[in-house]
């Protein structure tokens, strides 16, 4: 399919004067823009295109019919910058809705006019980033969600086929909109695909430090998103490489909207000198050999650009037998029809992501690492710091684990007589931008859950559900994974305690798998912990409790193949001295690892390979986590 082209300079391009961007205190409005063009009286509002929706509808209008015209598929409404936050700087904030409401019907005249049985046209409701990044603390989630709701749901009652945030810069902000645009689906009674573009920039990342695996992997956890892409920034030739990754990787329709080249300066003007010949060449390229599925422009594109394209490429298959190919060597024998399970395990990201980097589930040398000291439950100095609202240390410690080589952080701020939602969110705050490691949110209150997940920018983790108390909190928490897009740890606890023999972990198990599956979460977003007791007090109730997790982790694994697993693994020591702590905890966890575990809530320093542990040290450990007696009669010869 064909998108159209950029709008902005299709705008400057035209015969408009400075009065076009003026609202009459008399004009003939909607209540709320006649309110606000009285309160203005006259003044410029140069620079917002978007009140031309009221101002000269005839001319966005015609801006839509020319790339209808030129072949274009699909249009995009002029609500670029029609967030609340971007129309505040014209003092008109309160216009979101009303903008969204006209652009949307403007563009919606124009598609139905050129609409035919043999090609159908559709609108697009595309809003953009704004001009505050909510990573940097410019603005705050609860703003751009309820700007994004409201100009969504204009778009929506205008009768937009779909919905798309581009130009993206940020993933917290990605998130938020995204919530927006679904409470606007859920007001609006009506579901509609949602489209994403994020742009990268010449450094390879997005503007605030994203690298494209993170982006794509937050992304793809929202399972109300249909298509994602790139768009603005550079031209086709900067994409290229990261064209190819979305081709490789990305479970949805791909969307590519570059800019006519990179702009260069004339007379104070940008202009963008990429040819309509040479676009198609490279989108021809995205499309045959990276899969793309959908193609426009951006900045600098043209009808004739648009033209082109709709000649070439409008109604091909995309991909080709060498991009399939390629693919099906990364992924053998799978099956990559769109919307397949095959493909959506195959081809997604499974790992989860920070707001900087992904980070893999299935690590090649090692087992996904959770640092634990990032934890008020676990470690006195985090606790200490967290009572002083020592901030800089609290970084300054997770930054340690990091160096440690822990590729994840639990982080609990459950302390006695503080408030765990304003410690979690200030330090979420700090840690989102200061720390590259994804976060596991350890808590078991769901308001601390879910105000967590409103400052961590990638895709998280949360510790845990369980069904001690029944299944409400467990169903409350799996909504907000769904809503808010991470993963679970799920741990084997159900209302008669928690499950000590293997059947009954097992058990458990398979109940949380029915539940997270309800709920859409993929398998390889549950991580099941199925418990660690300590192995330090000699209670005879305990002495096979090691046994009961290993063969409970093999027996899951056997049946739920694509599950993860986790385990705290320091309680199976607990009570023991710290030199014989360091060598249990890691004799349990190489057998946790040989029976199927992918992940250990640990302090990594603290571990040791068997090679470096002396032999006969191993073999005692080995025998206390496999309850091996041995015994020797005193005063005999054995």
């Amino acid at each position: 399919m064909v998108f159209d082209g950029a709008m902005g300079t299709q705008i400057q391009a035209a015969d408009l004067h400075d009065r076009d961007f003026v609202l009459d205190p008399d004009g003939d409005y909607p209540p709320a823009v006649r309110e606000a063009a009285r309160r203005l009286n006259g003044n410029l509002l140069d620079g917002c295109n978007e009140i031309l929706c009221f101002t000269r509808p005839d001319a966005i209008r015609t801006i839509h019919e020319h790339y209808l015209e030129a072949g274009s598929d699909m249009v995009q409404a002029n609500t670029f910058g029609a967030s609340g936050i971007v129309l505040a700087e014209y003092e008109i904030a309160e216009l979101d809705y009303e903008i969204g409401l006209a652009a949307g019907r403007i563009a919606r005249e124009a598609a139905d006019r050129h609409c035919s049985d043999d090609k159908p046209r559709f609108v697009v409701g595309a809003m953009g980033p704004g001009t505050k990044l909510v990573s940097l603390g410019q603005t705050t989630w609860d703003e751009l969600e309820g700007t994004y709701r409201r100009c969504f749901r204009g778009l929506l009652e205008a009768g937009v086929d779909a919905l798309m945030l581009e130009t993206l810069q940020d993933l917290l902000m990605v998130k938020a909109a995204l919530r927006g645009a679904r409470l606007a689906m859920d007001d609006a009674g009506r579901d509609v695909p949602v489209f994403v573009q994020v742009t990268m920039e010449q450094t390879g990342t997005m503007l605030v430090g994203s690298e494209l695996g993170a982006a794509l992997n937050t992304i793809e956890a929202f399972p109300w998103v249909q298509v994602i892409g790139i768009n603005c920034a550079t031209g086709p030739v900067e994409m290229a490489t990261h064209v190819r990754f979305l081709g490789d990787h990305s479970t949805r329709p791909i969307s590519i909207q570059p800019n006519a080249g990179l702009p260069i300066m004339e007379g104070g003007r940008a202009v963008y000198k990429l040819s309509p010949e040479e676009m198609v060449v490279h989108q021809t390229r995205f499309v045959e050999d990276h899969g793309v599925a959908i193609v426009g422009g951006c900045c600098g594109t043209t009808p004739a650009h648009i033209r082109a394209l709709a000649d070439a490429l409008g109604g091909r298959p995309h991909g080709n037998a060498a991009h399939w190919q390629r693919v099906r060597e990364v992924y053998p024998g799978f099956d990559f029809s769109m919307g397949s399970p095959e493909r959506e395990s195959g081809l997604r990201l499974q790992g989860c992501s920070s707001l900087y980097q992904f980070v893999p589930y299935k690590q090649d040398s090692s087992f996904l690492i959770v640092g634990e000291k990032t934890n008020a439950n676990g470690s006195k100095a985090f606790r200490d710091m967290l009572g002083a609202e020592n901030w800089d240390g609290l970084v300054e410690l997770a930054r340690e684990l990091e160096g440690e080589g822990s590729h994840m952080l639990d982080v609990c701020t459950a302390y006695v007589g503080r408030d765990e939602v304003r410690d979690m969110t200030t330090l979420l705050g700090h840690y989102n931008r200061q720390v590259t490691v994804p976060i596991m949110i350890d808590s078991t209150e769901a308001p601390v859950i879910e105000a967590a997940l409103r400052k961590i920018g990638g895709k998280p983790l949360i510790n845990s559900i369980n069904f001690e108390d029944g299944e409400t909190r467990t169903r409350r928490v799996l909504g907000l994974c769904r809503d808010y897009g991470a993963g679970v740890v799920a741990l084997t606890i159900d209302e008669s305690g928690m499950a000590k023999t293997t059947e009954h972990k097992v058990a458990v198990a398979d109940r949380l798998l029915a539940a997270t599956r309800e709920f859409g979460l993929a398998d390889h977003d549950v991580f099941i912990d199925c418990l660690t007791f300590t192995l330090g007090s000699g209670d005879e109730e305990f002495r096979r409790s090691a046994i009961a997790t290993i063969e409970a982790i093999r027996e899951t694994r056997a049946r739920h193949p694509r599950v993860n697993f986790t385990l705290g693994v320091s309680n199976v020591s607990f009570g023991l001295k710290p030199a014989a702590r360091q060598v249990l905890n890691s004799a349990f966890l190489h057998y946790c690892l040989e029976a199927g575990l992918t992940s250990a809530i640990v302090h990594f320093s603290k571990i040791r390979p068997e090679n470096r542990i002396e032999p006969e040290i191993w073999q005692i450990a080995s025998d206390l986590v496999f309850d091996r007696r041995r015994y020797k009669l005193v005063g005999s010869a054995a």
